[in-house]
């Protein structure tokens, strides 16, 4: 309902169907999924059997719609109205691995291996490893190592929280690769090869459906060929691709509020005390009119920053973060006002914002944590020459 202009009928019509499709094909089973912690592959394979909206941002030649990274945003935005958890693992195949491969490739101007073009092509489930277990925030400060040999590489080291890593069959792997801090490399690494092994993480509050992993290399060998555009030039596509995906983040906060907000509204219309329905109380009114100021805000502040990032506006990769700290705690703020709207009702599973609450708060945490995106603001509002004028 907040879809702006800039948006044409290409773009409208994804995010409605996908909407549609959504409530019709991933509400039922959401609570279940959730209550089991449960990978439902058959159901994630649909997103693109009925869909189409794997390689949604990659040419026809590979599989894809050649459509924009708006398009792929929008889809997640839906997504996440009625399972964010598959939202998450869409997320990650969509935008860290598939989007992030092929533009890596693309902007280098080197050619692609066939193999990387076969994965992408057969659109495997796959992810995106970074975080550490000691560097999660503090992306330069990782270990993993990537070690030249006559025909290759050895990996070693341990990635965690990792998104699709029990169910994935590639991944894109970050490693140092030098000495120096920023000497950091792109592997695509694929599943089941000698030295590389996955186990699940602990069970997680929220974000139940998606399936997280932690990475293991132990003197894991790799072909030349992992290698993703130029060795040592990992920062290159990192720091290119994280503003899309702090928008894909954002994006999930604003389906999860969006729903949240609907069920609160619903109910305070039709539930009734002292002879008359609660929406006619001014706490009730207060909780209803800020959700939705916050939510207007939400979508107007990450629609203008998608254009922002597409146009390559020198504010974008500043406004990606503000719109993620935005809207990650938007999204708890509204989820939690739904909870006490609902009353007993809220708290319990009988309704989603119990669930959607508890999947909203991985927001402000997974991505860069809210108090990483203040850091990096504040860095850039300093540098700043005068007023709003980027340096």
């Amino acid at each position: 309902m907040f879809l702006h202009s800039d948006f044409d009928d290409t773009h409208r019509e994804l995010f409605h169907t996908v909407q549609a499709w959504a409530k019709k094909t991933l509400a039922p089973g959401a609570a279940e999924r959730d209550r089991d912690a449960s990978f439902d592959e058959a159901l994630y394979r649909r997103l693109d059997t009925e869909l189409g909206l794997m390689n949604i941002t990659l040419p026809e030649s590979l599989g894809g719609s050649e459509l924009d990274v708006a398009a792929t945003i929008l889809a997640i935005e839906a997504l996440s109205e009625q399972d964010p958890g598959i939202a998450m693992s869409y997320l990650s195949q969509e935008l860290l691995f598939a989007h992030q491969l092929y533009w890596s490739w693309h902007f280098s101007g080197r050619n692609m291996p066939e193999r990387h073009k076969t994965i992408l092509k057969n659109k495997w489930i796959s992810g995106m490893a970074m975080t550490e277990p000691n560097a999660g925030t503090d992306v330069l400060g990782m270990s993993t190592t990537a070690s030249r040999t006559e025909d290759g590489f050895v990996l070693n080291g341990v990635k965690q929280w990792i998104t699709n890593g029990p169910v994935g069959k590639a991944f894109l792997v970050y490693a140092r690769t030098g000495e120096a801090r920023r000497d950091i490399s792109l592997f695509m690494v694929e599943a089941g090869i000698p030295g590389f092994s996955c186990s699940e993480c602990e069970h997680k509050m929220g974000m139940r459906s998606s399936p997280t992993g932690i990475l293991t290399f132990q003197d894991c060998r790799i072909p030349e060929t992992s290698l993703v555009a130029e060795f040592n030039g990992g920062l290159i596509p990192m720091i290119r691709n994280l503003a899309i995906e702090r928008l894909g983040l954002a994006a999930q906060s604003c389906g999860i509020a969006s729903t949240c907000f609907e069920e609160m509204r619903r109910y305070a219309i039709e539930r009734h005390a002292f002879g008359k329905s609660i929406v006619e109380f001014g706490q009730i009114q207060r909780l209803l009119s800020e959700s939705y100021a916050s939510l207007l805000a939400m979508h107007t502040m990450l629609y203008t920053t998608i254009r922002q990032v597409m146009d390559n506006d020198p504010e974008s990769s500043v406004n990606a973060d503000a719109v993620k700290l935005f809207c990650a705690t938007a999204a708890e703020t509204i989820s939690r006002n739904a909870i006490q709207i609902l009353g007993a009702n809220g708290y319990s599973t009988a309704y989603p914002v119990e669930r959607l609450h508890r999947d909203s708060v991985l927001l402000s945490i997974g991505g860069g944590t809210n108090e990483a995106l203040q850091k990096n603001i504040s860095r850039q509002l300093i540098r700043r020459k005068e007023g709003l004028a980027w340096t």
